[in-house]
């Protein structure tokens, strides 16, 4: 399965904005933290606003946040709202132009595999892609938009990280001595 490079950008903007809690971000400013097109994430975020995940403000200092909690933003639901085609093989299309596809016992292997494919996305929400929030908004060069509650939740699951890990370099430096 290949997911389009428009589900792709669907999820590092919801990823963005979810690191940025209530803050609003301008598309610009996700187009150079991701180093892609500002044309290409206009439509995105277009898109990603008419199905609710996003909340746009317009104006001179408008810009988009997270139309939704990332708890309640389910992968597998995001996924088949972005992408048009599941095509796996020429038998998807509508065209069905395979000679053997009557009979061919092939496509119900893909559509379960698909089924399935969807069905693991369908198990993660972005609050779980948000995990490790300080690690990403430092790799995108943005600030956890810890004033929010969206933002807050990602700082003390982050903070909550990293005071698990101070705990277990402790003992191993304890079991050292």
């Amino acid at each position: 399965m290949h997911l389009t490079r428009y589900t792709d950008y669907c999820l590092r903007v919801l990823m963005y904005t979810g690191l940025r809690g209530g803050a609003l971000s301008s598309t610009r400013e996700i187009a150079e933290s991701y180093d892609i097109s500002v044309n290409h994430l206009v439509s995105v975020v277009h898109s990603l606003s008419g199905l609710g995940y996003l909340e746009t403000v317009r104006g001179k200092n408008g810009g988009v946040r997270l139309g939704a909690y990332p708890k309640d933003i389910n992968l597998g639901l995001l996924v088949r709202q972005t992408e048009h085609e599941f095509a796996m093989a020429g038998c998807f299309t509508s065209e069905k132009n395979c000679c053997i596809s009557p009979d061919c016992a092939l496509r119900p292997v893909f559509e379960e595999a698909l089924d399935a494919f969807l069905g693991v996305l369908e198990k993660y929400t972005l609050a779980d892609l948000l995990k490790p929030g300080e690690r990403l908004s430092e790799q995108l060069g943005i600030e956890l938009g810890a004033g929010s509650r969206l933002g807050a939740a990602v700082t003390a699951a982050s903070g909550a990280k990293k005071t698990e890990r101070k705990r277990s370099d402790a003992q191993a430096l304890r079991k050292r001595r």
